[in-house]
Order: C-alpha cells, then structure tokens, then sequence
C-alpha cells in the first residue's frame, strides 16, 4: 500500500477579497513524481506560498506526511519541510556550495565552522548522483544546472520529503535535463517525493508517474501515464494546437532563393569561435544554446556587452550593430519588463520603435497624430495618456512588439520570449511574432529549451561549448529529442542534418567530421 507524503483536500484561498484557490484537491505519494501542466498560472503564486509557509484558509485542510499542518480552523504561521527550487537561485552568493548547504540552514548552532569537514561530508552526495562538483565552489560560479543540484541536495540533506521543481526545464538544456531527470528519479526511489511544475506535457511525460492539469486556481484533472498525452492535448491546448498546423499547412516549402539579410561571419569572442549563420528575410531561425555560457556570450553579442575579439555582423552586405543599427532589434528576457521605461507615458514607449528612423518624432505633433489615429483602434483612445504600470500584462506585450514593428528592423533577436508564461499569454506572444514573420521581419529566437519556438521555426541551429553548429531543418524536426516540444507535429523522417564548424564555407572533410 503506499503511503501518502502530502495531501491538500477541498482547500479554497482567498485574498484581499479574490479567490484564488478553490476547492483544490491534491494527493501525492512516497516516491512519486507528480507532473503538475500550468494551463494558466492563475492561483499558481499562491498554491506556492501554501506548500512553503502555512497561511489562513477560507476553506479545506491540508496535511504533510501524517500531520495536518493547516486547516480554515486555524494555522501556525510557520515553514513547512517542502523545497521549492525556482528558476530564480536561492542560494546565498558569496558563500560556497558547502556552506548553502549546512551553514544556512535553520538549526545550524555550531560556533566554529570546519570548511574541511562540511566539504567531506558533502562529496558521498555527490559521489552517488554522478555529479563533479567541488563542494567549495562559490555558488556565483555555478552554472543553472548545478544550481538547481544543489537546491535539491540541500532539500534532501535537510530531510524534506517533498521537493517542489518550478518551471526547471526552461533554464537547463536538453542534456542537463536528461541528466536532472536521472537524479529526480534516483531520489524518488529512496522515497522523496516531487512535483514537476511544467508548461509543456512533452517534459512532464518523460518524468512524471502522474499528471495534473492546473487552471484557474483548481485541479481540473489528474491522469496517469497512459492518458497524460491525450488529456494534454485535449484540455490544454487544443486552440493553440490548431494555430500552429494552420501556419504549417499554409507556410509550405522554404524558397530556395530567399534574400539573406543579416551574415553573422566568423564572430568570435572569449569562449566563442568562429560563429557563422545567415538569417533570411521572414523566416523564424532559432538559435539553441547547448551550453550556458555560449548562451550568456551570444545575449552579451547583441547587447554590446561582450568584446569581439574577430568577426563582423553585417545587414545587407554592411557592417552594424546590434543596439545602434535600425536594422537589428533585440527583444530583451522579460521584456514586459525590462523595455518598458515607467517614466514615460504610452505614446512615448511607442515612438522610441519609430524614433530609430524618424529623426524629428519628438519635435513633429503631424507625425505622433498619424500614430495616435493608425493604432488608436489597437490600443484604444485612453492608452496613449496611460503609462505602462496601468497595463495588462497582455496590453504591455503588445506595446513591445507594436514599437518593434514601428522601428522596421530587417531582423529581431528574441531572447526567451516564452520564457515563464502560461499558455493563454504563450499564445499571444506567437500571434505577436507571427505579426513581424508576417511583415517580412525575420524572427531570430535565442534559448537554452526549445520550448514553444519550434511552433514557429523554419530552422534549428544549435550550438555547443565548443562552438560546432548543427544545422536542422523544419522537415527533420521529428528527429529531435523526445522533450522537444511540438516535434510531433514534423514527420518523422526526411530532411537533412547539417553539421559544421562555424566559420568555415561548408561541412568538415570526412575524417573529421563529428559522428551523428
């Protein structure tokens, strides 16, 4: 018989007068690992802040091992032995792996610290999951993967029997989640027991024993292996499912004669080689990054923050650059965020796009009209006076990409745009950039996981630690890793892989090329 580790039963939550759990049912088991697929992220913060730290409820219990910890009777506020390892690190810089792990810790009461021993005792940990990693390590120094290792090692020495993992798989590429996969179900076989937080059943299914479909604060299913993958498409995102193979049954074969318009030629910079590609008028290329730090290189190229030490970006057969040619617009991580200048009132925000290639759009009222009357039907006649805090999430993404647009850019570098949105706003965000694919703009997308950018790609290009390229084509995405997601969508064969070294002018010779 197995033994229940958590379980919440008929748990409503309300705050500030908005309900934002309810009638929320959830059982987990020793041992399992339960798939939990966001349909919308709607309550998601506050089931979080529940499993962490118990908190009043309207209605419901909730029980951790063979104890109640909360109930709508009443509650002790206080931590519960539940991990919760997020995209966001919470492990203290400045100290060492080590010391995350033993010193900061609640109940850690020894005056002297023995940096010797802690590190002794912490390699056996190590040792059995296949991990090389110096447990005196600053954690500044780890990357995302090694990160999120030891988050879960530290929840295990702790004794925590849950561990809560939250949109993981975003931050991590395919083979370090292969590799986190191993180690989730190398614990879950001493009896600890996780919940998998995933935007995309495609993950879930290669980890999850069971699956929970979250929408609108509630539970709306739970399913087994042998349904999640029907269910998913089903109830999660049958919509979305059918925007993208009417863009597939309508974008048909590649034109072999289409104009490039950005050479990236021989770029090479500390810890990056001889990167060469072409991006190609309207098409969606996506650019995965194998390795985090090539990843960091390539958003550092884009942003000028990284020294070129060789190699040239050109627009139309011309030098440029990324954040002062008109031509190249970078589309920022959480961009709703980090593009936006609160400051400035809407119609501001709009023209810095328009600003790129309109000298005088500050100084001519003809020109700001023309832009007031030609997307006044878009955004409404109180927008423009509005400033972006009084926005939508939705109403923000669709002033980042309406400037984007205004600004004409013959390519736009996308970094993440799926990153941590739910499925209604994934959605909107495709339908954004299938605007510019629409509008002749290429669409280059940056990621570590795949994630939605294979619903709009016509090419993959992935990239190693050791700068060699592979070059897949729409027609061979079937061929992809079985995490991929949307890969089910291409047929299973046909199309060619292409491998190479960037910077050279075609495939290795045959006795050093890389096996398949």
């Amino acid at each position: 018989m197995r033994r229940e580790v958590f379980r919440m039963e008929r748990v409503t939550c309300i705050e500030q007068g908005i309900t934002q759990l309810e009638d929320f049912n959830l059982q987990i088991y020793e041992g399992e690992v339960m798939g939990l697929l966001l349909i919308n992220a709607y309550g998601l913060q506050t089931f979080l802040n529940l499993l962490e730290v118990s908190q009043p409820l309207y209605d419901g219990y909730i029980y951790y091992g063979k104890k109640m910890i909360n109930s709508w009777r009443s509650f002790g506020k206080c931590y519960n032995r539940i991990s919760i390892v997020r995209t966001q690190s919470s492990l203290a810089e400045g100290l060492t792996v080590a010391d995350n792990v033993f010193v900061m810790r609640r109940g850690f009461k020894q005056r002297i610290i023995r940096p010797a021993l802690l590190q002794k005792q912490l390699e056996p940990y190590f040792k059995e999951i296949g991990m090389e990693l110096s447990a005196d390590m600053y954690v500044e120094r780890l990357s995302a993967f090694e990160r999120i290792v030891v988050e879960i090692l530290r929840a295990v020495i702790l004794g925590h029997r849950l561990i809560v993992l939250h949109e993981v798989g975003t931050i991590v590429s395919g083979t370090e989640l292969e590799k986190l996969h191993e180690i989730i179900r190398y614990y879950a076989a001493q009896g600890i027991s996780f919940i998998y937080i995933s935007l995309h059943y495609e993950e879930i299914f290669q980890i999850g024993d069971r699956s929970a479909l979250f929408a609108h604060g509630r539970i709306q299913k739970v399913t087994g292996r042998a349904e999640m993958e029907r269910d998913a498409v089903r109830f999660y995102r049958g919509e979305y499912d059918r925007m993208v193979r009417g863009r597939l049954e309508t974008l048909g074969p590649t034109p072999a004669n289409r104009k490039t318009v950005v050479s990236i030629r021989n770029v090479s910079c500390d810890g990056l080689e001889g990167l060469t590609f072409e991006i190609r008028e309207g098409e969606c290329l996506t650019i995965q990054s194998l390795s985090e730090g090539v990843f960091q290189r390539l958003v550092g190229i884009l942003e000028e923050e990284v020294y070129l030490t060789g190699g040239r970006i050109l627009v139309d057969g011309r030098a440029a650059s990324p954040r002062r040619s008109r031509s190249i617009a970078v589309l920022k991580e959480q961009s709703t965020s980090t593009m936006l200048f609160p400051e400035l009132n809407n119609m501001d925000n709009l023209c810095l796009g328009l600003s790129r290639r309109v000298a005088h759009v500050w100084l001519g009222r003809s020109i700001r009209a023309s832009v007031r009357q030609e997307y006044g039907e878009v955004f409404g006649e109180d927008f423009f006076s509005l400033y972006p805090d009084q926005l939508s999430e939705r109403q923000k993404c669709r002033l980042v990409y309406t400037r984007i647009l205004l600004q004409r850019p013959r390519a736009v570098f996308c970094i993440q745009p799926f990153k941590g949105a739910d499925l209604p706003h994934r959605m909107f965000i495709w339908k954004m950039l299938k605007m510019l694919l629409d509008r002749k703009i290429a669409v280059v997308i940056l990621a570590v996981n795949l994630a939605d950018s294979l619903s709009l790609a016509e090419r993959l290009l992935r990239i190693n630690a050791s700068g060699v390229a592979e070059e897949i084509d729409r027609s061979a995405f079937g061929s992809l890793p079985a995490t991929a997601p949307w890969k089910y969508l291409y047929q299973e064969d046909g199309g060619e892989r292409r491998r190479f070294r960037p910077g050279t002018d075609g495939p290795p010779p045959e006795k050093n090329r890389p096996r398949p």
